[in-house]
């Protein structure tokens, strides 16, 4: 079966309130992320050995052949922006109990673990993610992949949020602001509520 682009769990309009305009998700979602679900599906019918598999092993193949790079960074990307979307929402920067008990045992203080994602967002060069993970050790930890890649395809643990910092999710909002961008994140765009479940199913 073909992969689909996955609707917005929000309406287009409804982030503008937090310094998301519509047009930035009309174009992020609509566009780029469209297109990497369209190449996606091109190079998996035209690649036997791919098709009928789940995205994640997709991604876990693909990486080990230089030949498939093409594969590898459409369907990664695919996955990292199914979970983009995830990570946002209209209510965001609310970090629930049981999140915000982790934060402080594992980074110190919810400012501590907010620097340390800004740094590893703003720090990461060129095209990418910030990413909040929940470690093989059972510690929380931030940490920043290029390009397609994520913390399943460079095995560092189970994804609970992240940050797209490829310029095209935030260029029409803050141009060349990454740091501004993601400040705003933290504190009125981060679906918390999501990182939370995400560390209560782990």
């Amino acid at each position: 079966m073909a992969f689909e682009l996955p609707p917005l769990p929000f309406e287009a309009s409804a982030l503008a309130k937090r310094n998301m305009c519509q047009e930035t998700l009309e174009f992020h979602h609509g566009k780029h992320h469209q297109a990497y679900v369209t190449a996606l599906n091109g190079l998996v019918e035209s690649k036997p050995a791919y098709q009928g598999k789940s995205l994640e092993d997709i991604i876990l193949a693909a990486r080990k052949h230089v030949d498939d790079t093409p594969v590898f960074n459409n369907a990664g990307q695919h996955l990292n922006h199914c979970i983009c979307w995830k990570s946002l929402s209209p209510e965001g920067g609310q970090i629930p109990g049981r999140l915000e008990t982790k934060i402080n045992e594992d980074f110190g203080s919810v400012d501590n673990f907010k620097a340390a994602f800004k740094t590893a967002a703003t720090t990461q060069f060129g095209s990418g993610w910030a990413w909040l993970v929940l470690g093989k050790d059972g510690k929380l930890a931030v940490t920043k992949t290029a390009n397609a890649a994520s913390p399943l395809s460079e095995d560092q643990g189970k994804v609970l949020l992240c940050a797209d910092v490829w310029e095209h999710a935030y260029y029409i909002d803050y141009r060349n602001r990454r740091p501004d961008y993601i400040s705003n994140f933290l504190d009125n765009l981060a679906n918390y509520a999501f990182a939370e479940a995400n560390l209560l199913a782990a």
